[in-house]
């Protein structure tokens, strides 16, 4: 099944790093619940709990799941995920990249920091778009922020741990600093979203989420995907989510039986 985009859709994405594409996902959402339910129960062994002092809930992220969970892997190969994905980023062929689901109690309380994805993982290139789908309405107030334009800053802002704030690598020039998002210079754009809506976004948008202190929980599936420019980069110490034994050189297109083609045209 595909799902024809507005030539909006694709400047907006362009131009701003991020678009909201309404209702795409609808379909699927009773599906992915029910992976989703599952997944809370048996999470895998690389996922992380964090959980803010002051508040009761936990906040779960796990990465790496849609081989092992049947309705995620019904979604990325027989969904319009990998068509929407060529569409945006004006690619031939799409890589299916990783999953990351994200579970917040009811006041959980933690945020999710301002960040840039690029600099956590193992590839290079501009074709690239995360889609991030939630599972259950959102206010905008706890929903995805995405800084707009910052796909096009001219270097990577430093990735840094989010529970100590350390450098992920080896502090150099390759990175810059995350800029002042408060003094106003920039735009954000945020949307309340309906179970089906999704966020689209390059992996070099700078993005977070607001703490959830609200009676309800949030249930968010993101989707990475590559398209035609994008290669393996041989990062200064361990990416994240990590390929330990991926066993490939700069400049590769990452090795089909990790990273299937899941769109070609």
């Amino acid at each position: 099944m595909t799902v024809a985009l507005s030539k909006t859709d694709i400047q907006s994405f362009n131009n701003d790093g991020v678009v909201v594409l309404r209702g795409v996902f609808k379909e699927w959402i009773d599906i992915l619940i029910r992976g989703a339910e599952f997944h809370i129960n048996n999470p895998s062994s690389s996922a992380l709990v964090h959980q803010e002092k002051s508040y009761q809930g936990h906040f779960m992220e796990d990465f790496c799941n849609w081989n092992r969970i049947p309705q995620y892997q019904d979604f990325v190969l027989n969904s319009p995920l990998a068509s929407l994905a060529a569409e945006l980023t004006e690619s031939k062929s799409v890589q299916f990249f990783h999953d990351h689901f994200f579970y917040k109690e009811a006041y959980s309380g933690v945020e999710t920091p301002w960040h840039q994805d690029m600099p956590y993982y193992c590839v290079s290139g501009d074709q690239t778009v995360s889609f991030w789908l939630p599972l259950e309405s959102r206010e905008q107030s706890v929903s995805l922020k995405c800084l707009a334009g910052s796909h096009s800053f001219p270097k990577e802002i430093r990735p840094t741990s989010w529970s100590n704030n350390d450098s992920f690598y080896e502090d150099n020039e390759a990175f810059m600093d995350l800029p002042n998002i408060d003094n106003g210079d920039f735009e954000i754009k945020q949307w309340a979203t309906e179970p089906g809506d999704v966020v689209a976004f390059n992996f070099k948008s700078i993005h977070g989420a607001n703490a959830n202190i609200v009676d309800g929980l949030s249930r968010t599936l993101s989707f990475r995907l590559l398209g035609d420019d994008v290669v393996y980069r041989q990062r200064l110490g361990r990416t994240s989510p990590n390929f330990p034994d991926i066993n490939q050189k700069n400049g590769e297109r990452l090795r089909e039986d990790w990273f299937p083609t899941i769109w070609s045209n």
